[in-house]
């Protein structure tokens, strides 16, 4: 997103807004209490002889460090398995051989049987089940703090890529919409051996 450019009438508004101020002084001098000494002492103010619309300003907007949607973190990551199996997951056209509903979980609920239905599917050999996380309820309200809405949704993804699933699962996309789309996940696991 780039900045938008100044136009003569503000450029205009502004100088004449500049002409009726008056100049300080280099020199104006501020006395405050200093802490450690209890005693005064003076602190000179640095002004910018000539101030321009923009002097100051930084190009571009400022950077912010948030994470990416789960839609997108599941999306980036690599493909693993065949390119024309992938494509027919992401159509839906794949039936998932079994399914968990995580819906109405907390946290502490839902991880322990994720694992144990990831671990029973992979040992009875099947290879494409399906996750419903639910797209979860916007909690948001207005705190300082943003809060993320569907924390079950959030937190599928990482428990699937760490140990001891992470070993068992070969894809991770998200659900078709007549599967359950934006709050449901297709994980195709490996081949037992």
């Amino acid at each position: 997103m780039s900045r938008r450019k100044v136009t003569p009438e503000e450029l205009a508004l502004w100088k004449q807004v500049a002409k009726t101020t008056e100049k300080l002084g280099v020199d104006r001098k501020e006395t405050f209490l200093n802490e450690e000494h209890k005693q005064p002492s003076i602190k000179k103010f640095l002004i910018p002889e000539t101030f321009q619309v923009g002097m100051a300003a930084t190009s571009g907007s400022p950077k912010i460090d948030v994470l990416p949607q789960v839609q997108n973190q599941v999306a980036q990551q690599p493909i693993r398995i065949d390119k024309k199996t992938h494509q027919r997951l992401k159509s839906g056209k794949l039936k998932p051989e079994a399914r968990i509903d995580l819906h109405g979980m907390n946290l502490a609920q839902a991880h322990p049987r994720l694992t144990r239905f990831i671990m029973s599917a992979h040992g009875e050999g099947k290879r494409l089940v399906l996750v419903i996380t639910g797209k979860g309820k916007k909690t948001d309200n207005g705190g300082p703090i943003p809060v993320r809405h569907g924390v079950l949704r959030h937190a599928v993804p990482q428990w699937l890529g760490q140990a001891p699933l992470s070993s068992l699962v070969l894809q991770i996309t998200q659900a078709h919409a007549r599967h359950g789309g934006g709050g449901a996940y297709y994980v195709y696991l490996r081949r037992t051996r």
